[in-house]
């Protein structure tokens, strides 16, 4: 799809930034005496709230149909979607990652596989069952193998998350380089640095030994991973000394204050590098750019919510709360 085809597509975006939740609005939410007033407010903006016995479960259910109304939009709008597959390549792990864990079961639960990958589910169960990978794309064939036989073997479900986490994040890098975007390929490569970085730190602080992460660490553009892996073995001050010295240098602070506080830091880092799309007009830049909020503010209207289901101090609502494209 050539940059004169998104002209059509830039401008309906254009009209649906305006449908985006705002800051003000967010923080309106955060004041809702109850939950039922919180989904009022939404419904007023457009959101369709679900049925439900319990209101975790209508919760559940808008987020989910929100979800889909973004990617039936895009289809609506672009010709081919797999130029948006860096944004949802992570869900056909996940469910590829269910359907080698339910092969040791007799259970079969479909709730726990995703809708919103590029690949339908159902295909994996059918990939792992019959160990016929030749129903799985040509790059994910071996680590579905090798995940499979790794478990089935070792009994040991941390190996298998490792083997299929690392793949899906070198999945992530790719299809952002291969994307074409500038936007994308920045969100693919930061993603994967903060996955990396999180990963790290964990492993810190667990006792992890280098083998374990070299095995977990993916390669990207803005951090060596090796360095990274021997930061991390030598304990947390040492990723953080590490860090210094990278464009992730303000993330120091956040990792010294929580985990939950670096995330919500990784999501900003992302909100502000691809605010300018709402000033660049006729690429697939701006579309990218409103798949990727859509999902942030799903994402922060989640925190909201399920803090007034389970009755959170605000306080400890408001330091996971993301900030807005708009």
């Amino acid at each position: 799809m050539s940059d004169k085809q998104y002209y059509y597509a830039v401008a309906r975006i254009r009209s649906k930034e305006l449908t985006l939740l705002s800051a003000p609005f967010i923080e309106q939410l955060m004041g809702a005496k109850t939950v039922a007033e919180a989904l009022r407010m939404l419904q007023d903006k457009g959101w369709a709230v679900g049925e439900g016995s319990s209101e975790s479960e209508r919760v559940e259910k808008m987020l989910r149909a929100e979800k889909t109304k973004t990617w039936d939009l895009m289809g609506e709008l672009v010709d081919d979607l797999s130029v948006f597959s860096v944004l949802r390549v992570s869900y056909d792990y996940h469910n590829l990652k269910a359907a080698v864990k339910e092969a040791l079961t007799s259970d079969k639960h479909r709730d726990i596989f995703s809708d919103e990958g590029t690949i339908e589910a159902e295909v994996f169960r059918k990939a792992v069952a019959g160990r016929d990978f030749s129903l799985l794309p040509e790059e994910m064939r071996k680590v579905a193998e090798e995940a499979l036989d790794t478990l089935l073997t070792t009994h040991d479900g941390q190996l298998c998350d490792i083997i299929l986490d690392r793949a899906a994040l070198k999945a992530i890098h790719e299809a952002g380089k291969r994307s074409g975007s500038d936007i994308l390929a920045l969100y693919g490569e930061l993603m994967v640095a903060s996955a990396d970085i999180k990963i790290a730190v964990r492993a810190a602080r667990t006792g992890k030994d280098r083998k374990f992460l070299e095995q977990a660490l993916a390669e990207c553009d803005t951090l060596d991973v090796k360095r990274l892996s021997t930061a991390a073995s030598e304990g947390f001050d040492a990723i953080c000394e590490y860090l210094s010295m990278t464009r992730y240098h303000d993330a120091i602070s956040e990792l010294k204050t929580s985990p939950s506080a670096f995330e919500r830091w990784c999501d900003n880092l992302i909100i502000r590098n691809i605010r300018p799309e709402i000033h660049h007009p006729y690429t697939v830049g701006p579309l990218a750019a409103f798949c990727i909020a859509r999902e942030n503010e799903i994402k922060t209207v989640r925190i909201v919510l399920s803090g007034k289901i389970n009755d959170l101090p605000e306080m400890s609502v408001r330091e996971r709360v993301r900030e807005m494209y708009v």
